[in-house]
Formats: C-alpha cells, sequence, structure tokens
C-alpha cells in the first residue's frame, strides 16, 4: 500500500455539521473512547449535542465518573474554541440543564431545540425528541433480538414451562411473548418516527433531527426527511451534514474496524 493511502487512515473528516447525541456520560455503558476518537477525527463548523450527553438521572443514584468523561467534555469545548458552534439541546437525562436554556457556557449555547438551515437550503427542526416520548411503549432492547437471543429464549422457554408444570401451571409460551415484544417495539419505534415527522411538517420544515431512542435512521416519512444520530452506548453513530447539503450516518465502529484493516496492511 503506498504512503498516500496511510494517509487516508489517519485523515481528519472535514464537515459542515455534525449531529451526535446519547452519550451517558457517567454510566458504565458510556463508549467514551469511540467518542474520543471520533471528535479527534472531525473537524466542523458547527456540532448539535441533542440530548443526553451526561446521565444525570444514572449520577444521582450512583456516581460514576472516570478520566476519559473529562476528557470528552474538553475536547467539545476545544471545538468551541477553536472556532466551531457548538449547541447544546438538553435531552430528559441531562434536563437539570434545561434550566440554563437561552445561556451561552464556556461558547456552548444552551437551546430547547433548533432550526438547521443546510448548506442546500432545506431546514430541519433539532430536538432531543423525549417530548414524544408517549408513542414508545415498549422496551427498545427487544426491537435488537436477534436470531441467537431468539434460539437462546427457545431453551429458557423449555426451562420456564417445565417448571410451570411442576408448579401446576399450564403451558405459557414465553418465545412467542418475545416476538409479540418484538414487533411492538418495532411499531412502537416507527410511531416515534412518524410523530416526529409530522411535527416537521406541522412547522412547514423539510425535516427533523433528534435522539433519544438509540435507534440511528436516516429516511422518508411521509415526505419529511426524518434522521436519529443514534447513540454512543450501543450505536457509536454520529449524523453528519457535508458541505453540499447532503447527509451521512456515520457508524464509527465499523470506520474503526476498517482504518484497523487497512493499518495491518500498511507495511511498517
Amino acid at each position: 500500500m503506498p504512503p498516500r493511502d496511510r494517509m487516508m487512515v489517519e485523515r481528519t473528516m472535514d464537515v459542515r455539521t455534525v449531529f451526535i447525541s446519547d452519550l451517558h456520560l457517567g454510566t458504565r455503558g458510556a463508549r467514551s473512547d469511540m467518542l474520543l476518537d471520533f471528535l479527534a477525527r472531525v473537524r466542523c463548523e458547527r456540532l448539535y449535542l441533542v440530548g443526553d450527553i451526561v446521565d444525570g438521572w444514572r449520577l444521582r443514584k450512583s456516581w460514576y465518573w472516570h478520566a476519559e468523561f473529562d476528557a470528552v467534555i474538553r475536547a467539545i469545548l476545544d471545538l468551541a474554541k477553536n472556532g466551531t458552534e457548538v449547541i447544546y439541546i438538553p435531552g430528559n437525562h441531562d434536563e437539570m440543564f434545561r434550566e440554563w436554556l437561552g445561556l451561552e457556557v464556556a461558547g456552548v449555547k444552551l437551546m430547547g431545540e433548533a432550526e438547521h438551515l443546510a448548506a442546500d437550503g432545506r431546514r430541519y427542526l433539532v430536538m432531543h425528541g423525549d417530548e414524544f416520548d408517549g408513542v414508545i411503549r415498549y422496551a427498545k432492547f427487544l426491537a435488537y433480538l436477534g436470531d441467537q437471543a431468539y434460539t437462546v429464549a427457545l431453551i429458557i422457554n423449555q426451562w420456564f414451562n417445565f417448571a410451570r408444570r411442576r408448579l401446576g401451571y399450564p403451558y405459557w409460551s414465553l418465545s412467542q411473548w418475545l416476538k409479540r415484544q418484538v414487533k411492538e417495539a418495532v411499531k412502537a419505534i416507527d410511531r416515534f418516527e412518524g410523530a416526529l415527522a409530522a411535527e416537521a411538517r406541522r412547522r412547514g420544515l423539510d425535516g427533523v433531527i433528534c435522539g433519544h431512542i438509540h435507534h440511528p435512521e436516516m429516511r422518508m416519512v411521509n415526505g419529511i426527511l426524518y434522521m436519529n444520530d443514534g447513540d454512543w452506548v450501543e450505536s457509536c453513530s454520529a449524523l453528519v451534514e457535508h458541505h453540499d447539503g447532503a447527509f451521512e450516518l456515520l457508524d464509527w465502529g465499523a470506520q474503526q474496524r476498517e482504518r484497523h484493516l487497512l493499518r495491518e496492511a500498511v507495511p511498517a
């Protein structure tokens, strides 16, 4: 592999706008390592923090904080210091910052929501999305049950019903219940997306950008472009706007794996 390709492995991504949400700093599940790698490799004119950046709910119950979380905060503040416009839209887990809406702290503007004007002139509503949480009625993780999890559920179902028989209870299908829950979880996500798209349409906008449900997505919903930037606990994803106004969802875990493979292919 020629030296030019080695530089491609480590290049900085230059985009117009970055949208990230649901970092949940303060929890053991927060992938601050992946996030730091992303922030070190991106340059943008504007950064939207679309809620649940710090998990105040968890921190109130049990304090958990380490140096990488501080490094994430410093990286964001460094972007603001070096000319990036940083807009922070608090979510439900960091709702304590909603008391500061309208203020600017260390170069970071706190807003309840925003209207983003893209490079191509299209306008987008930017909000965390918890305002529409009434449509989320089922456990989100059930939507991600795969074949392996379903096989495990079948095994558990056998032992579960063996115990029920011994206790004199009738058969009850755990696996069928899980399948129904998966179906309903998908419906709930679809209703959430529809509700956000309807709100953007009501305001006369071209699309909506949100977080909250940890489900990265970019699709048209009834003529409105719905975009969810995902999270940095499970998906490790970000939404970026390129300089021509085109949007792209980034799977940073996949990007890291690709860079690792390219490094292995480059002679030392």
